[in-house]
């Protein structure tokens, strides 16, 4: 090579390795999705080859004539520049990371020795090997330090941007959600930045995230997410009747977290019946929608976050193939823009709160017409119970805390780009939706969505027997002072209203250990526990009023025949469920008494009852069964919790639903609907693969068999019998946790002891008897069994909250607040002990200490109705008229409107089976069976047990 030409390299090198060094800074501290960062990758990519090709020739030349320091300089530079180039070869994912460092950390380790050695030919630290190693130090020092300040502006900062956060006031009415009356959105909470539409094919682009991530594109194809819009028929008809009843505007309130191809390009004001066969209609939740959340404003649900239209989408989803090529050259090259678009922290790191922003709702007047309502809401009970680690009164926790993707998006292998050591979180959300892939006649997602459902989350015990009570007496039904649709778990205070007065009937169990005989021509008490176990929210979630989730009780002899079914499904296993199942369900109605069975949420006026079952919990189920004279020598009891997504009524009316047009005149409003529905609508052009009503599958969940002798009518009365056994704790606990959430106070006492006495030592069962006695009001036992928890178990999170309500009915407030505060050091966010210490500071008139603890309640739900009843106290204590009116309309907005529920009295007398479902204790009956030779059926023998139920109507 001529002399000019090497003089001339030798000084385009130190150039390029200057430009390198300042151009890898910028990359890495400020990684950013724009065209001038796309420039940077591109420019340090070819000036990282030229490099490469220049040392290359020079290599050789710098060993040769250099000293050590430099010598050593330019073979690190030399082996980050094979790293380099083998990065670009095979880019930088997750997986190459260790590489990618390695070439980072070498490249800048020669740099910073070669600069040593520059600064040192010109004066600087220059005689000695000693001021040669001091100067390298510096040098590198800096380089240390500069690195840490880099990694700090990339990831800090990064870590802790657009964290989801709560207000501490919510809007006084829905009015002041998301963009307003006047937003094009509205009444979604859901907003775009700047103020702008989002074009349909943004949403409807997923194919262009296939090129990089195969399995996950392949798993969401199948999943509920694809088919939450129009290409969901039992969603579409609820749309299309919806807007057929109030108008296109409110169905914006389901659009913001269904229909965003159609909602956020502005196309939802039209009537969705002239558009339900667009692409856009069809397309569901895409990549898009998800990854595109900018910002999450709260856990209040409604979709209360931000969209952002990605600076870079259109090179991503371009169809020029050189367009194409460029971007995922660049995404290849340096990943993290790309990744920090479409992951961001709180998708990862509040998981619970991001899932929070669409399956947590509420209904207010620009929807229902009406007011302020809660919907389905998977949050705030998670957020309260133990399974996300953060609610101190659970009766059961988990190995370790949880949250939403630890079951619904489970590890899978994977090769995708943005695999984490081989694996992806499974984009198709296994859950509890076995009807689209019935209606797609999708088997693959079938199979995995009734795997999930039988993986043990749930358990069913027949356990204990006993005699049939002269009469059932049904306690009051407990009532939530918060106006909702769902349940009210561990996210606010129990408030259980005992049942009959006396002490606890003797019961024998558990029935598999103590098999007793049956009497013929006995009535008997047969009671079933149903337990929440691997589930993080109320058993079933969702939209709690759609579907069919029941117990059944089957009582067969050995001759065959049929003695008991509770819980029978019609037209041989295809049709309604009969109406006198115990379900585990929302039963609503309207204010004509209808029920809320189109998923005319908006319609809502009253609960009829709520039966869901909190995580970590139980239900237990009560049967009377007759024992006919003519039984055989056996009795095999069986029981099954059943599944079917949707309700049977449902599924008929979303495919074939239509108004009886021989129904005389009658009215349809937005506050009721009294139109009789056929089932004869034709089936062209319904979403599904078939043109005909899908036959649902009854998925069984969990099953317990317990086979029983029979013993002759004249054989005296079998005596109670109990086994306690180490191994059946928690089959006694959970006993006694059904029983005491139903208010029957002094039966779970007596499961309670039964732990005790198995295990002196468990303090769960001394605080179980705790919670039970303190909800009875007898705070002398409850002072002695939970003093007996607190010293095997002094730091008992839970035994502290209970002996907190024990000192405070004693007048010592001082002490109340102690255990709470030793209740909050290890569950700083428990709201009802917030909201507890925040009452007795009320009390002692520590108001502004007060509303310092209750405003903490409102970081973590700013809807908490005893918070704000609460602070309205403290502020009007203060002398803040103000703040004390806010709090005040607040409180009156999420409050139940009591005289609703007068509403449901006439639809209970008519449905009789329903009022029995609404009583707190209640028992279930048989479905009428063949008449034995006694003359009198199952049905007629607990004829009874009806009638006591329908007396309870006016309750």
């Amino acid at each position: 090579m001529p002399r000019s030409e090497v003089s001339a390299s030798h000084r385009v090198l130190p150039g390029l390795l200057v430009f390198l060094v300042f151009s890898a800074a910028y990359l890495y501290s400020f990684p950013q999705s724009n065209v001038f960062y796309a420039v940077i990758v591109l420019l340090h990519a070819t000036a990282g080859i030229g490099a490469s090709l220049l040392l290359a020739l020079h290599l050789l030349h710098f060993l040769r004539n250099g000293k050590f320091l430099s010598r050593l300089g330019w073979l690190l530079i030399a082996v980050g520049a094979v790293l380099g180039l083998a990065l670009i070869y095979t880019g930088t994912p997750r997986s190459e990371w260790n590489w990618l460092y390695a070439h980072i950390v070498l490249s800048l380790a020669g740099a910073g020795i070669i600069f040593a050695d520059w600064v040192g030919k010109r004066g600087w630290l220059r005689a000695g090997t000693s001021r040669a190693i001091v100067r390298v130090t510096i040098c590198l020092a800096v380089l240390v330090v500069l690195g840490a300040a880099a990694r700090y502006l990339r990831h800090s900062r990064w870590q802790t941007r657009a964290r989801i956060q709560n207000p501490l006031m919510p809007a006084a009415n829905m009015d002041g959600e998301g963009d307003g009356p006047n937003g094009p959105f509205f009444p979604s909470s859901a907003q775009v930045f700047g103020g702008k539409k989002i074009p349909s094919k943004f949403f409807m682009e997923s194919d262009s995230c296939q090129r990089c991530h195969q399995d996950i594109y392949n798993q969401w194809y199948s999943s509920a997410h694809h088919f939450s819009s129009f290409n969901n028929q039992w969603y579409r008809k609820s749309i299309e009747y919806m807007q057929d009843t109030i108008g296109t505007r409110p169905s914006k309130w389901c659009g913001g977290c269904h229909d965003p191809a159609v909602l956020y390009a502005g196309k939802m004001d039209t009537p969705i019946k002239q558009i339900v066969h667009t692409p856009e209609a069809q397309a569901g939740l895409g990549c898009m929608m998800c990854h595109s959340i900018a910002e999450v404003k709260s856990t209040m649900g409604q979709g209360d976050f931000y969209l952002e239209y990605p600076t870079l989408h259109e090179l991503a989803a371009s169809k020029h193939p050189l367009v194409r090529t460029l971007h995922d050259l660049l995404i290849n090259l340096n990943p993290e823009p790309h990744r920090r678009v479409f992951l961001k922290p709180f998708m990862r790191d509040q998981t619970a709160e991001f899932c929070s922003a669409c399956h947590k709702v509420h209904l207010d007047v620009p929807v229902n017409h009406y007011r302020w309502i809660r919907g389905f809401n998977e949050y705030d009970n998670w957020q309260a119970s133990g399974v996300s680690g953060q609610g101190a009164r659970s009766f059961y926790y988990p190995a370790k805390p949880s949250q939403c993707a630890d079951c619904h998006m489970p590890l899978q292998q994977s090769k995708d780009a943005g695999n984490n050591n081989g694996f992806v979180h499974s984009h198709r959300f296994p859950g509890a939706n076995t009807a689209l892939p019935i209606a797609n006649e999708d088997a693959e997602q079938l199979k995995i969505s009734e795997d999930f459902l039988k993986n043990k989350i749930v358990s069913v015990d027949i356990f204990a027997l006993s005699p049939a009570r002269s009469e059932a007496k049904p306690a009051v039904v407990n009532q939530s002072e918060i106006a909702t649709t769902f349940a009210v778990g561990e996210e606010a205070e129990a408030k259980i209203t005992p049942g009959a007065v006396g002490e606890a009937a003797p019961v024998t169990a558990p029935l598999n250990r103590v098999q007793p005989a049956l009497r013929r021509g006995d009535n008997v008490r047969v009671d079933v526990v149903v337990r929440t176990k691997k589930i993080g929210h109320f058993f079933p979630g969702g939209t709690v009023d759609a579907y069919d989730t029941w117990l059944e009780l089957k009582a067969t002899d050995d001759k065959d025949q049929t003695v008991f079914w509770s819980g029978k499904i019609e037209d041989q296993g295809k049709g309604p469920v009969e109406k006198g199942a115990h379900f585990y369900r929302s039963l609503q109605v309207d204010a004509h008494g209808n029920p809320i069975n189109k998923r005319n949420a908006w319609a809502s006026r009253a609960v009829v009852y709520v039966h869901l079952i909190p995580p970590g919990a139980a239900d237990t189920v009560h049967y009377r069964l007759h024992v006919p004279e003519n039984v055989g020598n056996k009795i095999t009891l069986h029981a099954r919790l059943c599944y079917r997504k949707f309700a049977w009524w449902n599924t008929q009316f979303a495919f074939a639903g239509m108004s009886d047009p021989k129904q005389p005149e009658h009215e349809t409003t937005p506050d009721y609907d009294d139109s009789k529905f056929v089932f004869s609508a034709p089936l062209t052009g319904v979403s599904a693969r078939r043109e005909q009503i899908p036959d649902l599958p009854t998925v069984v969940l969990a099953e317990d068999e317990v086979t029983l002798q029979t013993a002759p009518q004249s054989a005296s009365a079998p005596e109670p019998k109990v086994a306690l056994q180490p191994e059946d704790w928690q089959r006694w606990n959970d006993y006694g946790i059904g029983l005491l959430l139903q208010g029957d106070l002094k039966g779970a006492q007596a499961a309670f002891q039964k732990v005790t006495e198995i295990d002196p030592k468990n303090p769960d069962g001394w605080v179980n008897i705790g919670r039970a006695t303190v909800q009875e009001g007898d705070m002398d036992r409850a002072r002695a069994v939970l003093e007996k928890a607190l010293s095997l178990s002094p730091d008992l999170a839970r035994a502290h909250f209970f002996y907190a309500k024990v000192m405070r009915a004693d007048g010592n407030y001082e002490g109340a607040a102690d255990h709470l505060r030793k209740v909050l050091t290890q569950y700083p966010r428990d709201r009802v002990a917030l909201n507890d210490l925040g009452r007795i500071l009320f009390l002692q008139r520590k108001y502004s200490e007060a509303v310092k603890v209750l405003e903490s309640v409102l970081a973590i739900d700013p809807e908490d109705l005893q918070a704000h009843y609460n602070l309205m106290l403290c502020y009007n204590g203060l002398g803040d008229e103000t703040k004390a009116k806010e709090h005040q309309a607040r409180y009156l907005r999420f409050k139940a409107d009591e005289a609703a529920q007068a509403i449901t009295g006439p639809y209970r007398q008519l449905n009789p089976e329903d009022n029995n479902e609404r009583q707190a204790i209640h028992e279930h009956v048989s479905v009428p069976l063949e008449v034995s030779k006694t003359g009198r059926s199952a049905e007629q023998s607990s004829a009874r047990v009806r009638s006591a139920a329908s007396l309870g109507a006016s309750r």
